[in-house]
């Protein structure tokens, strides 16, 4: 194995040095420049969803970039709300019931219960991405809605 130093030896020759893909080793100063090569041309986040973040005129993934104009997007709701009596009411029942009947009334209590996660899936030319974004509550499901629709406006007025 050579390296950047041609000494050939595998350990680097000092310290911060690091080991590139082509074998060589490099000196720390040289670390920023490649990292910075080698980094997705993108300004700012206007918005992200899950692991997708949106710039003025990109879409950036764990997948790779590309271009937000003409990006589809789509959004799946894949929770489920439950109603279901609470454990402190049916406890309270049990108890008051012991005294008197109005303890039963402890039964008609009722809590809504979301579970599960929004799917969301974007396509730009080759790149395609899904991302899962779990939600306990309908709120966060709504907000999620409407950070796609942002998206949609954003890939429309891209165009």
């Amino acid at each position: 194995m050579s390296d950047a130093t041609g000494t050939g030896n595998p350990q680097p020759p000092g310290p911060g040095w690091w080991l590139a893909s082509d074998g060589n080793w490099y000196p720390p100063e040289s670390a920023t420049a490649a990292a910075a090569a080698l980094a997705p041309k993108a300004g700012p986040y206007l918005l992200t969803i899950g692991d997708i973040g949106v710039t003025s005129d990109t879409i950036v993934t764990p997948n790779g970039t590309a271009p937000l104009a003409g990006s589809q997007w789509i959004a799946t709701d894949m929770t489920r709300t439950e109603s279901k009596i609470p454990t402190w009411a049916i406890v309270m029942a049990i108890v008051f019931a012991i005294f008197c009947l109005l303890g039963l009334f402890f039964l008609l209590v009722k809590e809504r219960v979301t579970t599960g996660y929004v799917d969301v899936g974007v396509r730009s030319g080759d790149l395609y991405h899904r991302t899962q974004i779990p939600v306990s509550n309908e709120y966060q499901v709504s907000q999620t809605r409407a950070l796609v629709a942002q998206a949609q406006s954003l890939a429309a007025q891209a165009r």
